[in-house]
Parts: structure tokens; sequence; C-alpha cells
């Protein structure tokens, strides 16, 4: 299996975001990087650098609005006497409804969800490089390769087509999704991380070509909050086209294997042509996240279940945050998803 990954997406460097109100150390560190590419050659992946690939595929889900914003935000943000180094928001509409801003000030609190997504000068350029490792994955699976890995980072799944949150920019799972609606008549995305897929449902809630399914720890009391409630069933065309599935904290392996087989029931009935995996590693036991107690061999596991799909697959790295065992979990996951098929 082929991984794509660009030297870029380790210049986004942000530095701080508020947990509980407190001002914390931003764990989305660059650092990530160098251990899921050691993870990722230990499961014998080869690493590949991406082409560029324009803004086409990523407008293909985000607004032109937020693109536009997402660019050039940082400039105009240094023009303000006393602002702060990185764009962080401080106020947000109640609803969608409202007006569009003319201020940098207004327009970050209508397109960042919360302060964990702060934009620094490389925060653009990363982005895009991390949504571009997502669409030459695509690419190769669609070209005939079985399976791809793109090493994305910045993370992606917490983005709505207009909106950033949760470490996120550019939604990679969805930009791999769209790219590989090119060539499927209907496509899945199979959501494995931590926290709910909140940006990727939103950006296929109402559509009813691509099926998403998410397993992670109830949002009851936990990030997104607001989404990944077991009721969020779609809309319009797409009403019965999406799956949550939440588990309770520190549920365990046997717990994740066992809704894995609801969402593979699910994504049988959908028959896709493909498979997207938004692969977070942080339900592990030993996250700073705290997790769903989700074990190493356990990753081995729900990899090796993925495989027995049968899809072509684009695997698209979300969370997992610095801990020892991050890349070794990689390699699980990897080594049971190709053990699978020898």
């Amino acid at each position: 299996m082929k991984a794509f990954y660009a030297e870029e997406q380790k210049h986004h460097d942000p530095k701080a975001f508020l947990s509980s109100g407190a001002p914390q150390p931003n764990p989305e560190k660059p650092e990530r990087v160098e251990r899921l590419l050691a993870g990722a050659r230990s499961a014998g992946l080869t690493i590949e650098r991406p082409r560029e690939h324009g803004l086409g595929p990523i407008a293909a889900v985000h607004t032109p609005e937020y693109l536009d914003f997402l660019e050039h935000i940082f400039a105009r943000w240094q023009r303000i006497e006393g602002a702060s180094a990185e764009v962080i928001p401080n106020i947000h509409p109640i609803a969608r409804g409202g007006s569009y801003p003319a201020s940098a000030v207004g327009q970050a609190g209508y397109h960042m969800a919360d302060t964990a997504c702060p934009i620094s000068a490389e925060t653009w350029n990363s982005a895009l490089w991390s949504a571009w490792s997502a669409v030459e994955a695509a690419e190769a699976v669609m070209a005939g390769a079985h399976s791809a890995y793109a090493l994305c980072r910045p993370p992606g799944h917490h983005a709505f087509a207009d909106v950033a949150g949760g470490f996120c920019f550019i939604n990679n799972s969805a930009v791999a999704a769209q790219v590989l609606r090119k060539n499927a008549a209907c496509v899945a995305i199979l959501d494995v991380d931590l926290h709910h897929g909140n940006g990727t449902q939103g950006i296929f809630y109402a559509r009813s070509d691509v099926l998403t399914v998410s397993l992670h720890a109830d949002p009851v009391r936990f990030y997104p909050f607001f989404w990944g409630h077991a009721d969020e069933r779609g809309e319009g065309a797409g009403l019965g086209y999406n799956l949550n599935l939440p588990l309770p904290r520190k549920s365990g392996d046997a717990a994740f294997l066992e809704a894995l087989g609801t969402a593979f029931r699910r994504i049988r009935a959908f028959a896709p042509e493909a498979l997207v995996v938004a692969l977070g590693l942080d339900a592990f036991e030993g996250d700073p996240f705290g997790g769903l107690s989700v074990t190493t061999p356990g990753f081995s596991r729900i990899g090796e279940a993925i495989a027995g799909l049968g899809l072509p697959t684009v695997i698209v790295q979300e969370g997992g945050y610095l801990c020892e065992a991050l890349g070794d979990n990689l390699t699980a996951f990897l080594t049971g998803f190709g053990g699978k098929k020898g």
C-alpha cells in the first residue's frame, strides 16, 4: 500500500486552545507526523509526495466564501491593532441565517466553530497539502490500487462546508469521497475517530450518494456535543443515509468491534463501490483525550475487520495525539488491514 504525505503539512504549528475555558497547549502538534510516518513505514508502506491538485477537488465540498476566508484571513488579521498572533475567534453567530460581516473578527467567528483551530501564516498551505494527500490517495485507488493511505495533517473531519473546528480546516475525508464519486456511483465514509465526524456528516447530510457512518464517544458529555447523536439520520434526499453509533467512554475493544459490526451491516445495505475510512487513533486507551480504551491489538482487529468488507479503500488520517504508542497504533491498524488480503 502507498502512503501520501508532503513536508509542507508540518509547517502549521498551532500554539494553544481553550479546554474547559482554560488555555492549554494545542495537542495537534507537527511531531504527530513523525510518529505517524514511522508507523506507516513499520507497516511496510512506501511514502510518496502528492502532486498539487489546485482548488478544484477542495471547492467541490467547501464554499468559495469559506475558502477565500481561509486563504486570506491571516494577512487581514495582522492589520488589526493589538490582535493576537494567531487568528482566534471571540464571537459567534447563534444561527447561520444572519448577515455576513465584512470584519475579519466577525468572519472569524462565522467560519470558526471553536478555539481549537487557530490560523497562522502556514495554516492555509499546510491544509492544502493535507487535502492534496487525500486527493492523491483517492486517485491511486481510482487507478486500480485496492487501498491507499493519506497521512492528512492537519486533520479534517470536524470541518463543515464553511466552518473550521476541532483542529480541522479542510475536510480531507469528504474531499477523498467526492473524488471517488467520479468513478463510483456511491461511496461510504466510515469514521472511527474518538470524536464524531460532525463536519463530514454536515457536508453529506442531505445527499443519498454518500453514506456517512461514525463510531465515537457519546457526545452527550463530549466534543462535539451538538452532533453525533443516534437520532441524526440525514435530511431530505439524505434521510436514512447517516448512521451514528455513540459509545460510552472507556468501553473497550469488544464494544467497539460490536458497534463496527452494526456499521458494516448498514454499509453492506448501501452497496457502495468504494470506502473512505476516517482513521482516528484517539480512541486509544493511552491517548491524551482519554479515548474509548481501544488497545493496540484492538486497532489491528479493527483494521482486519474493515478489510473484510472487500471494498476499494482510501484511509484518511484524522485524530490521534502524542503518546508513546501513536505510531504503533497506526502500524497495528495498517498491518491488520493489509494482513487480511495477504
